[in-house]
């Protein structure tokens, strides 16, 4: 993924923005999974490729004044947003570090539990970080993932090729820059094997209307997705307009809905 900075779908303002829309439509699935762990006040919580900090600043509020959390990610542009918002709100139980989760240690840390939101499907070496990650955890500790297990079940109803094209293309440059759209499908059998016991594994897929706010969330990505896949050669800008165009009539047609891309919860803990 190059540089320090240079991630595949970019650290601009529009996907800092897109991270926020994201992060409310995922936010509840996000509570509810965190509150089934057990994330409570007076925990460190080790939060994995934190981007702008919208999953960080949620899980400062449920440790607590007594409790902290590590956020770390590997673009400077992400973290001083995150910096800003605590400075904002007088926020002073998150540590932010800067690392490339590829090549970089964790910080030295014992924590009680462990967050990642689809940041395995974008590292080379998945398995060596989910190690990592793991080894910062305490005996009893309990990781935390939401990451896809099948991307391409992002189609519409009724169908739209366009829509296909755009996921397909995503999906061929998250891997030609080294990431794997479908990488869930691999972390049972390595959790296992670094010596967890799984808690709950389970689907999340919806099928959802254009007044939802998960619909809002595909189509910002596809509305923003598009100009990072030009830019990046995946797409002619007229290609990309023509799939925009496509999905536009499809948002308007009466009953039209979306299936969204699936993911696998996974919570899990060590074996003590």
């Amino acid at each position: 993924m190059g540089s320090m900075t240079d991630y595949v779908l970019g650290t601009r303002d529009e996907e800092i923005e897109r991270l926020g829309l994201q992060h409310r439509a995922w936010r509840q699935r996000a509570l509810d999974a965190w509150s089934f762990a057990g994330i409570g006040l007076g925990q460190t919580v080790l939060d994995v490729g934190c981007g702008p900090g919208y999953a960080a600043l949620d899980l400062s509020e449920l440790v607590g004044a007594s409790g902290r959390v590590v956020a770390i990610d590997k673009s400077e542009r992400f973290l001083r947003v995150l910096d800003a918002r605590c400075s904002e709100r007088g926020i002073d139980n998150i540590a932010a570090h800067l690392a490339d989760l590829d090549t970089d240690e964790f910080p030295n840390m014992v924590a009680d539990r462990a967050w990642g939101r689809w940041v395995f499907a974008f590292v080379k070496n998945p398995r060596a970080v989910l190690a990592r990650m793991a080894a910062a955890l305490a005996p009893n500790g309990v990781i935390v993932l939401h990451e896809y297990f099948d991307y391409s079940t992002w189609r519409a109803a009724p169908r739209c090729a366009e829509l296909e094209e755009f996921v397909s293309a995503v999906m061929a440059s998250w891997r030609d820059n080294g990431g794997e759209p479908d990488i869930a499908l691999s972390l049972p059998r390595w959790l296992e094997e670094l010596g967890f016991e799984f808690r709950s594994v389970r689907p999340i897929i919806n099928v959802v209307q254009p007044d939802h706010l998960s619909w809002t969330w595909l189509a910002t990505f596809l509305e923003v997705g598009r100009s990072s896949l030009v830019e990046l050669g995946y797409l002619t800008p007229s290609r990309a307009e023509s799939i925009w165009q496509a999905f536009v009539e499809l948002q308007a047609e009466p009953g039209a809905r979306m299936i969204t891309p699936a993911v696998l919860e996974i919570v899990a803990a060590r074996r003590t």
